[in-house]
């Protein structure tokens, strides 16, 4: 795996958007990179999926202690308890060392 990649989106997206974010998912997983995320439905859920289908690592940082809240698509949960300011943690995780 080359690094991870964050992925934001919409908890409930149109149809449409959800299948272009399974796309996106699948297209870095196909390409070495993993996937980083809230871990929790809608396009993260559709991210995850993509990636996960692909052979790709899947990451989710939850918003709440309760690891059983991870979509069923995410290979390492971690439960954060920090609600929305989670999403600093998912736009910031470096895999490269440094």
């Amino acid at each position: 795996m080359k690094r991870l990649i964050a992925v934001f989106g919409a908890g409930n997206p149109t149809r449409e958007e959800y299948n272009l974010a399974a796309e996106v998912g699948r297209l870095l997983a196909v390409r070495g990179y993993g996937v980083v995320c809230g871990g929790l439905f809608g396009v993260m859920e559709a991210a995850c999926m993509g990636a996960k289908e692909a052979g790709g690592l899947t990451v989710g940082l939850l918003r709440t202690y309760n690891r059983a809240e991870a979509n069923s698509y995410v290979d390492v949960v971690i439960p954060t308890g920090l609600g929305d300011a989670r999403n600093v943690l998912v736009a910031t995780v470096r895999t490269d060392g440094r």
